[in-house]
């Protein structure tokens, strides 16, 4: 009986009505969906740069200079997806939908800061610096694979509602 009461229960929507049409008809969604798709690019280079200077020990310069890129787009796209939060859900952060990517968003922003914060104001070797921008990566390969999930999961609610 337990079994069968929950299996009659229907699923929880990402976004009701209100929000998917907030969603759709918004600039920010546009905005992010360019954002992602070129943070994604800025990152595949960065570990290129970033791995060949972990195993070479050349190209330190170009792979300093495209971790702070992607830092930089990182932020702007926190901030716009802050901005489409509030639009779409009525806060800047941790709406419902999106609790847990917010949540693991700062820890990876907080490594890359710590990345920008090494890079500037400590003498940690460029060893060091890489070994923080490889652990910031991970955590970003984490967090894009949940926002993933997410977009997935809004595809699906939307054929659910047709």
């Amino acid at each position: 009986m337990r079994g069968q009461a929950a299996s009659q229960t229907p699923p929880v929507q990402l976004y009701t009505a209100d929000e998917r049409a907030r969603r759709d008809a918004t600039k920010w969604t546009l905005v992010q969906g360019v954002l992602a798709p070129l943070q994604f690019v800025v990152f595949l280079v960065s570990v290129g740069l970033v791995l060949r200077y972990l195993s070479t020990g050349a190209g330190y310069d170009a792979a300093t200079v495209s971790v702070v890129v992607k830092t930089g787009i990182l932020y702007l796209i926190m901030v716009t997806g802050a901005i489409w939060e509030k639009v779409v859900f009525g806060q800047y952060l941790f709406a419902p939908a999106f609790f847990w990517e917010d949540v693991f968003s700062f820890g990876v922003i907080a490594l890359h800061t710590l990345y920008i914060v090494g890079l500037f104001a400590t003498s940690w070797t460029g060893e060091t610096l890489m070994w923080i921008a490889v652990a910031a990566y991970v955590a970003y390969v984490i967090n894009a694979g949940q926002f993933v999930w997410k977009l997935r999961r809004a595809r699906l609610d939307a054929e659910a509602v047709r």
